[in-house]
């Protein structure tokens, strides 16, 4: 009886000169067999679905957690500024640290550190321990955004790298939608400890599917030098008193705490410093000469603008729908909705992707965000679930096609000028990102807040006691409470009182009315900017950095293949 002869192990198989790692610290590229493959794509969904709903889990539940730990709205806010100040700095050494150190140690303690800080939720029950349990989770989640577009490069062929990337930045887009699908259910028993429970289940899956199916080892090399360490400690606490500033400035209000101004005139300190630091070094860690660039700035300037609109479904839907009394186990469907319309435009992204016309997708995107706010500015105090089915699909559906098409750009850009590029844009871009979604939150958010004083002014103007219709509504609110309340003097206050909760949730509706408004104004001007760039380019006749790259690699092949012959 004849055996086959075992495949060799992926540590001692001997890799090809383009199998080899694209850059240290990145797994080398073999040819998988499909078996393999598919594991891998499955398993990268796996991660960033992991990943994602760390944060969205206690976003999406902030009240629950808020009334259960006993916390103000304020105290509540530091939960999601803690983790984001974390996750957005973790990137600037955690790069260097898998180029260093290699990809195996990276994956162990990011997988631990995420199990490990999931398993601490449950047993975390007051206010500063829950902050740096959620800063923790910050850094931990960090890295399996990195190791989700990694496994999704060993699921797709070396000619379909970019669609990697799509996906991979595109799946924990959707974290937040499926975390109000599947809060109602985990959440029925009225203990927010399930929702822990959860995602120390998927973090556990998550680790055993790494083991079982580890990435193709790495190359290392030195490059941590003494002057990153200065860098980050100028950069990361200007960026932490940055994301404090947006999340406390609407809560506590911008002009009323002196501590606001001071932590912005800060953090500006602190990032010029590191910016000026990085801008004189030999070999820098964000190289701001190549991000200085024309192309760069426009590109990021982008990101980050269109992240702040995309912030129509993040803070104006679900703020309006919460407003008129709706939880999240009224929008589940809704959300469902969602997830299947972010699903298609990341499908729509990777199956149209045209590398010689990588503005029009973006453009389109920008349409349906016009479209879609214009559509949600008609709302009023019989709005439900329902009526936002199209247009928060829109909103969904533009999200990932626009997220999609800008990473591929970047990565483009990246790689023409350099591997060495590459820390300097997967920072730069995942704060765009974050920050961008955080500061369109905190800016729609103060807009809602001015007008609704606004609106609310004017209609208290135009109530009068002696007009029927204000005197039919104060008798109605009497007779609402007049079965359990006897004092005639009282009932009447009882129904004044209910009047002013009406008035207030009109002004409100207003307001988010007002923002649905400015949203799809400014997405106009978006749209005409990027028509305008758009037309620059074919203008000046720049070719795409998708093609360069492509040609590129064509060149390196043929001189390869000359080379072995």
């Amino acid at each position: 009886m004849t055996t086959k002869p075992a495949r060799p192990a992926m540590a001692d198989y001997v890799f090809k000169p383009h199998e080899r790692p694209t850059l240290p610290g990145s797994p080398a590229n073999p040819d998988h067999p499909t078996a393999r493959m598919v594991r891998h794509f499955l398993i990268g969904c796996l991660i960033g679905i992991t990943g994602g709903l760390g944060n969205a889990l206690v976003t999406v539940n902030l009240n629950f957690a808020q009334g259960t730990l006993g916390l103000n709205s304020d105290e509540a806010a530091w939960l999601t500024a803690a983790y984001f100040m974390t996750n957005v700095t973790a990137n600037l050494l955690l790069v260097k640290y898998r180029q260093q150190f290699g990809l195996q140690p990276f994956i162990r303690y990011t997988l631990a550190a995420y199990a490990v800080t999931t398993l601490m939720h449950l047993f975390i029950h007051d206010f500063w321990t829950s902050v740096a349990v959620r800063a923790m989770s910050g850094i931990a989640a960090s890295g399996l955004s990195t190791l989700t577009i990694l496994y999704f490069f060993q699921s797709l062929p070396a000619s379909k790298r970019l669609a990697a990337v799509m996906i991979g930045i595109g799946i924990p887009q959707i974290a937040t939608p499926l975390a109000r699908v599947l809060s109602p259910g985990l959440l029925v028993w009225g203990d927010w400890h399930n929702l822990y429970w959860f995602e120390f289940g998927l973090a556990l899956a998550t680790l055993a599917a790494v083991m079982a199916q580890p990435l193709p080892p790495s190359e290392r090399e030195k490059v941590f030098e003494p002057l990153d360490f200065l860098t980050f400690g100028l950069l990361a606490p200007g960026l932490w008193l940055l994301i404090a500033v947006l999340s406390q400035g609407r809560i506590q209000w911008w002009a009323e705490r002196p501590w606001i101004g001071w932590s912005l005139a800060a953090s500006v300190a602190l990032i010029a410093a590191a910016v000026l630091v990085e801008h004189h070094r030999k070999n820098p860690l964000i190289n701001t000469r190549w991000l200085g660039t024309r192309e760069m700035l426009r590109l990021i300037a982008v990101a980050a603008s269109v992240r702040i609109l995309l912030s129509e479904q993040a803070f104006g839907s679900v703020g309006f729908l919460g407003t008129v009394g709706m939880i999240n186990d009224q929008m589940v469907t809704l959300n469902l909705i969602i997830i299947i319309a972010s699903i298609a435009g990341l499908a729509t992204a990777v199956l149209s992707f045209r590398p010689a016309h990588l503005s029009q997708p973006i453009i389109f995107a920008l349409v349906l965000i016009v479209i879609a706010s214009f559509m949600d500015a008609h709302t009023t105090n019989l709005t439900r679930p329902s009526h936002f089915y199209l247009s928060q699909a829109l909103i969904g559906f533009a999200s990932l096609l626009f997220l999609a098409q800008a990473m591929v750009i970047g990565i483009a850009r990246t790689l023409l000028a350099g591997g060495k590029n590459f820390i300097s844009f997967v920072v730069i871009f995942s704060m765009s990102q974050s920050i961008g979604g955080l500061a369109g939150g905190t800016l729609l958010g103060t807009f809602q807040t001015v007008r609704e004083k606004y609106h609310s002014h004017e209609l208290v103007q135009n109530i009068v006691a002696t007009d029927p219709l204000v005197a039919a509504r104060l008798g109605a609110g009497s007779r609402a409470v007049a079965g359990t309340v006897g004092d005639p003097a009282l009932r009447n206050a009882e129904g004044a009182a209910l009047l002013s909760q009406q008035v207030t949730r009109e002004a409100h509706i207003l307001a988010y009315n007002d923002v649905f408004l400015l949203v799809g104004v400014l997405a106009i001007l978006m749209t005409i900017w990027g028509f305008i760039i758009s037309r620059s380019i074919r203008r000046r006749n720049e070719p795409s950095p998708v093609i360069l790259l492509v040609q590129r690699a064509q060149s390196q092949a043929q001189a390869q293949a000359q080379q072995e012959q």
